[in-house]
């Protein structure tokens, strides 16, 4: 490194309760922070506020909340946002958010700053969960991704799965960076009996659903194996780690349908998040388009295996240490049943070596690699 970067983060979409992105946002800060850089993130919130964190300086900027989405917001002031940005001076400009944030991208440009914006989600994917058919989708998706990667001089995706609609357009400027995990925090030793005894009962398969409770991550699919489970003579109970707005019809639905499930809301304390995820039997990810999947890797750092969507990046992800499963509820009850079938010190094993792979000083290693212009722009010669 020549010199200290101040590298300025905008992203959307996070909370207090968020999960994935909040938590690579507080990691790749730390580590941007840990190399010698001064990391700055600009979120939207409440009101304003300038605080220095275990992740470097926060800036939260006044923002409206996104009607019907839990409660995120948006950083919807651009004056604001052109102001601060002059105000700080970034030497790179770091984006997560495609869509509300893309103009940032040509602000970079006039003021001369290296500028990438990270891709966390598919928007095909997106368009799709909120009713688009796929011939209407795919072709809007890529006039959207066609301009975000003219507006950027990077794009960063995390797995070759998020890559792919940007490659099919023909964007030179991709570079492949692949999330972490706290392979510290989350392990196998956090089993607890204690936890287990709390949520099933003797001899009660325990599964956990860790999600934001939005239309897009179809939570409702958990549910819908846990009873296909239990109609096939699979005696399970399901914890639910997670809240947003579908929380209250998911709450109702499992009463109706007398099914046992426990609703935790946001799990804040670590610890005990990674109690319940390596006390567990298995874990479901039934998300279809997961571009990178934290929670169902922070459950294999904690030695449980995975269901996963096979519409998602997942499979790529979770590998042999998980199942791939049909979009369905039928789908998730056969891949929980064929990760039962393994021998559990077997399973938690492949879970725990899975997760060993990603780790967030490779990944901090790899966004680095970006801002400091030692990475090409091609999928081809990336981490």
């Amino acid at each position: 490194m020549s010199r200290p970067l101040r590298i300025v983060r905008l992203a959307n979409f996070v909370t207090p309760v968020s999960g994935g992105l909040r938590t690579a946002l507080r990691h790749l800060g730390a580590g941007y922070l840990a190399a010698g850089h001064e990391p700055v993130l600009v979120v939207p919130g409440p009101d304003h506020r300038d605080e220095l964190t275990e992740q470097g300086r926060v800036v939260t900027l006044p923002g409206p909340v996104l009607p019907a989405s839990g409660g995120y917001r948006l950083l919807t002031d651009r004056q604001a946002v052109a102001r601060l940005l002059a105000e700080l001076a970034p030497d790179r400009l770091e984006v997560s958010d495609r869509t509300t944030l893309r103009w940032t991208g040509a602000w970079a440009r006039a003021h001369g700053v290296p500028a990438a914006m990270v891709s966390h989600e598919s928007a095909t994917g997106l368009l799709r969960t909120r009713g688009l058919p796929e011939r209407l989708a795919r072709p809007l998706a890529d006039r959207l991704n066609s301009r975000t990667a003219r507006a950027y001089d990077t794009v960063i995706c995390t797995t070759a799965w998020a890559a792919e609609e940007f490659h099919r357009l023909g964007a030179g400027n991709l570079v492949q960076a692949p999330l972490g995990v706290d392979l510290s925090e989350l392990h196998p030793w956090r089993h607890d009996q204690a936890v287990r005894d709390r949520y099933a009962q003797p001899g009660q398969v325990l599964l956990v659903l860790c999600s934001r409770l939005s239309a897009e991550k179809r939570p409702g699919r958990a549910l819908e194996a846990l009873a296909e489970l239990r109609r096939g003579g699979l005696d399970a109970a399901l914890v639910v780690a997670g809240t947003g707005p579908l929380r209250e019809r998911l709450t109702a639905r499992a009463g109706r349908a007398g099914l046992p499930v426990r609703f935790l809301g946001h799990v804040a304390e670590r610890t005990e998040l990674s109690a319940l995820l390596a006390s567990a039997d298995a874990v479901l990810a039934p998300g279809p388009i997961e571009t990178f999947g934290l929670a169902a890797l922070e459950a294999l750092a904690c030695g449980t295996p995975v269901a996963v969507s096979r519409s998602s990046a997942l499979p790529g992800i979770v590998g042999p240490a998980g199942a791939v499963a049909d979009d369905s509820g039928a789908g998730f009850a056969a891949a929980v049943r064929e990760l039962l079938a393994r021998p559990e010190r077997e399973r938690r094993l492949a879970a725990r070596d899975r997760a060993e792979r990603y780790t967030w000083e490779a990944a901090t290693a790899a966004f680095l690699a970006v801002h400091e212009g030692t990475t090409l722009h091609s999928l081809g010669s990336t981490t």
